[in-house]
């Protein structure tokens, strides 16, 4: 009896076949891989905002200790506080108050690149993260905020009746040195510091005259607002600020107010 024999399927049709399931194959894991980079992103995002507040907290525990705020990094410094030359912490005049970094190794925090500095979750050399203290005279007191007891010889008055410490604006459209502007774009003018970071974008070089490049252009206004996409004002940079009200309570806690 004879064998029947299966007969033989074209052989273009088993390759269109192959064809198929690889385009499927592709579209499910093309499908897959945006989420996954949005997950990823997700948990440096929440890994930023811890690394702020544990910035944050650094920074009051000094302040509490010493009595002052520390000054910031400046470039080169290995993530020390700088001073201006001459000045130390008995004058609180800082190298730079407003364009410079965390100074992490004066607050030995841990994490930080070779060079000293805390950097961001996406961890560039321009994603260290950044701080900026007022600088402001109060109460005919200079450099009050970093200089060893400032804040008492301002006194608690004379801090809580400052015309402003630093500015944080929702845009920065129409703000200056002097303050953001419109008063509907203050999100406060009684920032006593603020830690940031430039975000997953960290241009070296930000647009001219965008939010971006507001916040690292030298000078006591910030920007703050959602991250944004806008063509020549993308914006992705993080803040936390801390007013000097809770500041003051810190000192006072800590027994070094009034």
């Amino acid at each position: 009896m004879r064998s029947r024999r299966t007969p033989e399927r074209p052989r273009g049709f088993a390759l269109l076949e192959a064809w198929i399931v690889l385009a499927i194959l592709t579209v499910l894991l093309s499908g897959l891989a945006l989420p996954l980079a949005a997950q990823v992103q997700l948990r440096r995002q929440e890994e930023l905002r811890r690394q702020l507040e544990e910035a944050r907290d650094a920074l009051m525990g000094f302040a509490a200790a010493h009595g002052r705020l520390p000054c910031p990094a400046a470039e080169g410094a290995n993530g020390l506080e700088s001073f201006a030359p001459g000045g130390d912490a008995s004058t609180g005049a800082c190298a730079d108050f407003y364009g410079a970094y965390l100074p992490a190794a004066t607050l030995g925090l841990a994490n930080v690149d070779g060079d000293g500095y805390a950097r961001d979750p996406w961890a560039s050399p321009r994603n260290r993260i950044r701080y900026a203290v007022s600088g402001a005279a109060v109460n005919g007191v200079a450099n009050p905020l970093t200089r060893t007891d400032g804040m008492q010889a301002a006194t608690l008055a004379g801090l809580g009746n400052a015309a402003h410490y630093l500015f944080i604006c929702s845009s920065g459209r129409e703000a200056s040195g002097a303050g953001c502007g419109p008063a509907v774009r203050q999100l406060t003018r009684r920032a006593a510091f603020v830690v940031f970071s430039l975000g997953p974008n960290a241009p070296a070089v930000p647009t001219p005259g965008s939010d971006e490049a507001r916040n690292v252009d030298g000078d006591a206004v910030f920007v703050a607002h959602e991250a944004s996409a806008a063509p020549g004002d993308a914006f992705d940079d993080v803040l936390l600020w801390v007013p000097i009200h809770l500041v003051t309570h810190r000192l006072i806690v800590a027994g070094r107010l009034p």
